[in-house]
């Protein structure tokens, strides 16, 4: 019952790392601008139109999507662009290093028998990759929020408290509606 336990623990840290990396996954989609921009073309897709917003309403992943309908200056802009390209930049290795070890536990998981010290030791790494990444990312969040003027940050908070309420609103007809 003992071991039972324990491989439940190691599914939960599996589980958790895999949900701490899916952002990660997303902000390397989104990190060559370039090429992310002709594979969304082929898809169909587009930044701008409908669901897209302004400069940076089609960002994705990023909390560029946060700033959708505050009207940047064009030097704001090229600020955040800056910020964005900076942060790319700094976080490249980590992400590469981020992505060897997920490339490391899948081959971990390969065998025929689970070595529970060996993935338990590349979760380990993995999160404090994950940790610092994630500190890029807030630090890129304050950077570009001292770019805003205190109007912007108003309309950002409006925005911010519009969005918390339409939630509120679908996850109250969510759990009202009959389940199939």
């Amino acid at each position: 019952m003992k071991k039972l336990g324990r491989i439940q623990k190691l599914g939960l840290a599996g589980l958790s790392a895999l949900a701490l990396a899916a952002p990660v996954a997303l902000a390397q989609t989104a990190g060559g601008e370039q090429s992310g921009q002709t594979a969304r073309a082929e898809r169909g897709e587009h930044r701008g139109g409908k669901r897209g917003g302004g400069e940076f309403g089609g960002e994705r992943g990023g909390h560029f999507g946060a700033f959708r309908g505050i009207e940047l200056t064009d030097a704001q802009k090229a600020s955040m662009k800056q910020l964005r390209e900076s942060f790319g930049e700094r976080t490249k290795s980590l992400r590469e290093q981020l992505r060897a070890k997920r490339q490391e536990l899948r081959q971990a998981e390969s065998g025929t028998t689970f070595n529970e010290a060996l993935a338990t030791q590349k979760l380990t790494e993995a999160a404090g990759l994950q940790a610092k990444l994630m500190a890029e990312e807030f630090k890129l969040r304050q950077d570009s929020l001292a770019l805003l003027t205190p109007e912007q940050k108003t309309q950002l908070e409006q925005r911010k408290q519009q969005f918390e309420q339409r939630r509120e609103q679908w996850k109250a007809q969510r759990s009202t509606a009959p389940q199939q």
